[in-house]
């Protein structure tokens, strides 16, 4: 839980560098919120409806679900551009994401890579 309260702390802090563990115990706890947000959605009856062919259909998703998306949304993309400058790489190098399946499959290894030794142009290593 220390990790994703460091990463909220720093809600909007694009400069310097993130470990592995500092990024991947975020993705953990954000990963529970949402959930419970979706849970929480389903049992008050706040998911999205539509009617399609005569039938209701829910989404699963509600304004729960939204709100923790949006209050998130800075610090997972500051974390992200943070951990790519703990390997090396600048921010932008995120936007290979957009590429279709090779992007994805990038930007997932470049988030598993180990920090890069010693400092960087973009700041001292956190592990040190």
């Amino acid at each position: 839980m220390e990790w994703y309260l460091k990463v909220m702390n720093q809600y909007a802090t694009f400069s310097g560098r993130a470990r592995r563990k500092e990024y991947w115990m975020y993705v953990l706890f954000y990963s529970l919120f949402l959930i419970v947000a979706m849970i929480l959605d389903n049992v008050a009856g706040l998911c999205f409806e539509t009617e399609f062919m005569g039938q209701t259909l829910s989404s699963g998703y509600g304004w729960l679900y939204v709100l923790t998306a949006l209050v998130h949304f800075l610090p997972s993309l500051a974390v992200v551009v943070r951990r790519l400058h703990d390997v090396g790489k600048s921010g932008w190098m995120y936007l290979v994401v957009f590429i279709p399946i090779i992007g994805f499959i990038w930007i997932l290894v470049l988030l598993t890579r180990d920090s890069q030794a010693g400092d960087n142009k973009y700041g001292a290593n956190p592990k040190a």
